[in-house]
């Protein structure tokens, strides 16, 4: 039986580049721990009818109307990104981010890049005295290049 290859923690990674460079400087922002990428398709559906025969039903096709590309986040509130986060929320503008596989098989996408909003930014103080945390959400502006691994 073939063992199969799985991804670490550490190498599914957020970055970005708070000072929009050319070219870019990715970091991962400091303070998030759990990452989840969200891929999805606006998806139209059309009924088709039988034109040898209406009295079947109406087959139903699809067609990809546009893609869609996500990350959330959520961790600590840290200073060293804390206010990083705050001057890009409040500037509404987009920054270049990327999505990283870096276990990635030669040949697969190992990065997908592009310019992201900060569309959420929350963060939450319990009251069982625990460290502040943060949850983000990041959406691409358009649908993010594919890089693959060398």
């Amino acid at each position: 039986m073939t063992k199969v290859v799985t991804e670490r923690y550490e190498q599914m990674v957020l970055e970005v580049d708070f000072d929009d460079g050319d070219p870019p400087a990715y970091l991962k922002i400091c303070g998030m721990k759990g990452v989840n990428v969200k891929r999805t398709a606006q998806i139209t559906a059309t009924e088709v009818p039988d034109c040898d025969d209406e009295s079947k039903p109406n087959e139903t096709e699809r067609d990809v109307r546009a893609l869609e590309v996500k990350a959330s986040a959520s961790g600590v509130w840290a200073q060293t990104s804390g206010g990083k986060m705050l001057d890009w929320f409040y500037s509404g503008r987009s920054i270049p981010a990327r999505l990283g596989n870096l276990n990635a098989a030669v040949g697969d996408t190992e990065f997908e890049v592009g310019r992201v909003v900060l569309a959420s930014l929350s963060n939450e103080r319990t009251d069982s005295k625990g460290k502040v945390t943060a949850d983000i959400e990041l959406e691409f502006d358009g649908t993010p290049a594919r890089t693959v691994k060398a």
